[in-house]
């Protein structure tokens, strides 16, 4: 494959996820962050983004189970969830995750419940898409995409 038909397809590749909501403008920063000395910076942090975020689902999920639902330990944990994911940029997350702090202020059982479907979907859902993306992409680590493809099956099996 020629170098200008890859960085077409890597500028296709991110630019969705900006264009479908996906990510936000934390996600350029953590970009500007990244440089010779650490070309692997941005697929390293998302990489310490699934570890710690798929530890905070099992937590949520421990949470739900146990009746009556602790809605302050639930908020505490989305609360974390949601500054990781907003660290990264990952917007559709980050905006799951206020609506489930929405439904904890509200004591709404069901719709915990229903919106932490909805994070799983979308947590899931971008760990697809930034894993084609850093495929193509020319700092990609072989380490880190197995890394990455290891912790979307954990959070796939949950």
């Amino acid at each position: 494959m020629d170098q200008n038909h890859m960085k077409k397809q890597i500028n296709s590749a991110r630019n969705s996820l900006f264009q479908q909501g996906y990510l936000d403008e934390q996600f350029i920063q953590l970009e500007d962050l990244q440089d010779d000395a650490n070309p692997n910076f941005v697929e390293e942090i998302v990489t310490l983004f699934y570890s710690d975020s798929t530890r905070l689902i099992r937590n949520i999920e421990t949470a739900l189970d146990n009746y009556p639902l602790d809605f302050c330990k639930l908020d505490d944990y989305m609360h974390q969830f949601k500054g990781s994911s907003s660290s990264i940029g990952a917007k559709k997350v980050k905006d799951e995750c206020s609506q489930f702090q929405e439904c904890c202020k509200a004591r709404n059982t069901e719709g915990c419940i229903g919106i932490f479907r909805q994070v799983k979907h979308e947590h899931a859902t971008l760990k697809r898409k930034l894993e084609t993306y850093f495929q193509v992409s020319p700092s990609n680590s072989l380490e880190n995409r197995h890394t990455l493809q290891r912790n979307t099956q954990l959070c796939a099996a949950d």
